[in-house]
């Protein structure tokens, strides 16, 4: 065999010069490490590279989420530009493998690479061995190693043998006599030992093979540059790869084999350790910018799959995908993260329908929003159900005029502006008046091409944040708050309850340090047989995620007659009809005051800070300002004074009235009519793409 030729002779010089054929196995491992440790250096460059790589590699997988021609696109481009063979780390193995191969063939064969006994010989000598064991297969690879075995055991004599070999009488005494001293013992083991079929001690064999392959794992995932950012599944997969091949191995080939990859297996572990010590990873690569991408795409691939969703709505995600970018020319589209979201748009939206024929075209990631009812009812709203990970790559692929979003952080994380087309105008349309500097993350709004804002607040704030971060063409558009005219118009033209008991509301924030986590016992003390009813209203979410929480509030107070814990959410008569509110941060307090015109205590909870360096704009956000203005703060330890406080601003209402409907003014722009300036805008914005699109066409 070539590899025998090859490696025959190098075995052959280690066991003359030492004399023991287990060491000259071990002796042949290192030599072939040493040789071979240029390509190991290669290698190890190469991993690092990959590894340095890999921030860029996720950002890639980020950016062009889900969409698979463009990540191998990009990452090929990469490859390039950084000279990186992906298939370098496959060299050690096939080597490792193309050395085993070798070894197997010499091992198998002592007498004809270490004895050197001719062919011919070798021929009468295995006769023997098959005569002696019926069992022995003359197409058995170890024939050579049997051949050994009855010539060390003596149960023949020498005579004998010599009698049946070709050589002269004097050369075939210095065969045997080369045979009979030929090693094959190490460590109490006879490396011709086969597990499988010598039994014994030999099952000692496997279980080192696999042991030394087990720690070459282990090392290999911690230390191996490479190897230690694999997924679980790879790094778990080549452990048991590794040890299963080694356990077989140590079961069906010689003993001699298995000596040669047990040392290979631990050598290998000193050579990585040598290696980053000579070459260190942490000097190369970028671990903590390696971590953030890392956990950036995990959170992408963690978020609701296809798989997640009842058939039905699998099959409508697929085909609405698909029907979104059937169609050509779509000029507006509004994006939807949930059946919520609606409100935010509604007065937008009835507005172009009512003055144009412009279609709507809604996605929305709620496979039961009700604006597939709406679309039954008016051919102009065209709606279109997204999974969250088609909804990224529809994103990237968007083709339209105008795209109008309520959801902050464009671009920062899974949702990004288009690459199909670089001349979408993407507006951001308020969810809240609260102050954007304050309540969102730095960079929220920067994205945008046009931003609305509420009122005054939320005009400054922006327009500051637009200087701060050079955004010199980002449009401030003076908006108002269309949910909020709607709520006025409402609560205006519905019957007002019977007069009787003052109604006090305690609807808090979710947020962490809420009013229910922090202070609710010693709140609802002072609020305990009074001549006022009490209804607390926790946050949706709070109640989603800690429902045992609430049902053991309604057993805590079902004595109390003036005290309800509400956890039906369906109708918001209870907010409206409410004589005065108690909050924390919740946002609810604007709705509640600039629609009711009625006062809000706020208690004084640790504030929820999404920038914390708000205060570099030097504008005081109407969360903290308003408290002030629209009725009393009170601190976590003057609770014992709350009575005191809702019995001063019930006493205070008519005055209350009239100082909220001045702030109302002052705060909210275009009261009654945001959705007359908020749709023309998206008109105009529409048509203006449409008459530059001609223009650059002619």
């Amino acid at each position: 065999m070539f590899l025998g030729k090859i490696l025959g002779p190098v075995m052959a010089w280690l066991y003359n010069m030492i004399g023991n054929y287990g060491w000259a196995i071990i002796l042949f491992t290192l030599f072939s490490k040493i040789v071979l440790l240029p390509v190991s250096v290669w290698v190890q460059k190469n991993s690092i590279k990959m590894v340095k790589m890999q921030p860029e590699i996720n950002r890639i997988k980020i950016n062009h989420f889900g969409d698979k021609d463009a990540i191998a696109d990009e990452q090929s481009a990469l490859y390039k530009r950084e000279k990186y063979n992906a298939f370098a780390s496959l060299i050690p193995m096939l080597i490792q493998i193309v050395l085993l191969i070798g070894m197997v063939e010499v091992i198998n064969k002592p007498l004809t690479y270490i004895t050197k006994t001719s062919e011919s010989n070798i021929t009468a000598l295995t006769q023997v061995a098959l005569d002696n064991n019926e069992k022995l297969d003359p197409k058995s690879s170890g024939l050579e190693i049997a051949v050994v075995e009855d010539i060390q055991s003596g149960n023949f004599s020498d005579e004998y043998f010599t009698s049946i070999m070709f050589d002269s009488s004097d050369l075939a005494v210095n065969t045997i006599a080369k045979i009979k001293n030929f090693k094959m013992k190490f460590a109490g083991f006879s490396l011709g030992w086969v597990a499988s079929t010598t039994g014994g001690m030999a099952w000692w064999i496997p279980v080192i093979a696999g042991v030394s392959a087990l720690l070459l794992c282990v090392a290999q995932n911690s230390i191996n540059v490479l190897q230690a950012e694999q997924s679980k599944w790879n790094k778990y997969g080549m452990l048991a790869f590794s040890v299963g091949l080694s356990v077989y191995l140590g079961i069906f080939v010689p003993a001699g084999v298995a000596l040669y990859w047990t040392a290979s297996n631990l050598l290998a572990i000193l050579q990585q350790w040598l290696l980053n010590l000579a070459i260190n990873p942490k000097k190369h690569v970028d671990y903590e910018e390696l971590e953030k991408t890392r956990k950036e795409l995990s959170e992408l691939n963690n978020m609701q799959s296809v798989k997640a969703l009842p058939p039905e709505a699998k099959k409508k995600a697929k085909a609405d995908y698909k029907r979104f970018f059937g169609i050509v020319n779509k000029h507006l589209v509004f994006y939807s993260e949930s059946n919520g979201f609606y409100k935010y748009y509604k007065g937008i939206i009835e507005y172009i329908l009512s003055h144009t024929n412009l279609t709507i075209h809604y996605i929305t990631s709620d496979y039961n929003d009700k604006i597939f009812e709406l679309e039954k009812q008016n051919s102009q709203i065209k709606a279109y159900f997204i999974d969250e990970k088609r909804l990224i790559t529809l994103m990237m692929k968007m083709d339209a005029d105008v795209v109008v979003m309520t959801m902050p952080d464009l671009e920062t994380y899974h949702i990004k502006r288009s690459y199909i087309r670089k001349d979408i105008e993407y507006v951001y349309i308020p969810h809240g008046m609260d102050s954007n500097n304050l309540a969102f993350r730095p960079r929220a709004l920067n994205a945008f091409d046009t931003v609305y804002a509420c009122g005054e607040h939320q005009y400054d704030e922006n327009v500051a944040l637009a200087k701060k971060f050079g955004l010199e063409n980002q449009k401030q558009i003076k908006y108002g708050y269309c949910l909020l005219d709607e709520m006025i118009a409402d609560y205006e033209s519905s019957p007002r309850p019977e007069s009787g008991k003052k109604t006090v509301l305690i609807a808090p924030s979710w947020q962490k340090d809420n009013v229910i986590d922090l202070c609710i016992d010693d709140l609802m003390e002072s609020m305990r047989g009074k001549d006022y009813n009490v209804i607390v209203r926790p946050h949706p979410q709070h109640v989603r995620h800690a429902p045992q929480k609430f049902e053991l509030m309604k057993e805590q107070y079902k004595d109390d007659k003036n005290i309800t814990i509400q956890t039906d959410f369906s109708s918001n008569d209870t907010v409206f009809n409410a004589d005065i509110l108690i909050t924390d941060w919740s946002s609810i307090s604007q709705d509640y005051a600039f629609t009711t015109k009625k006062p809000v205590i706020f208690i004084d909870t640790p504030m929820k800070i999404m920038n914390p360096d708000y205060k570099d704009l030097d504008i005081e956000p109407i969360n903290i300002w308003i408290r002030n203005e629209a009725g009393r703060l009170i601190k976590t330890d003057e609770l014992g004074t709350l009575d005191e406080t809702v019995r001063e601003l019930l006493s205070k209402q008519a005055e209350y009235h009239e100082k909220i409907t001045a702030l109302t003014e002052r705060c909210v722009y275009n009261l009654g009519k945001s959705a007359e300036v908020g749709g023309k805008y998206l008109i105009e914005a529409v048509q203006n793409q449409i008459k530059k699109r001609k223009e650059n066409n002619s």
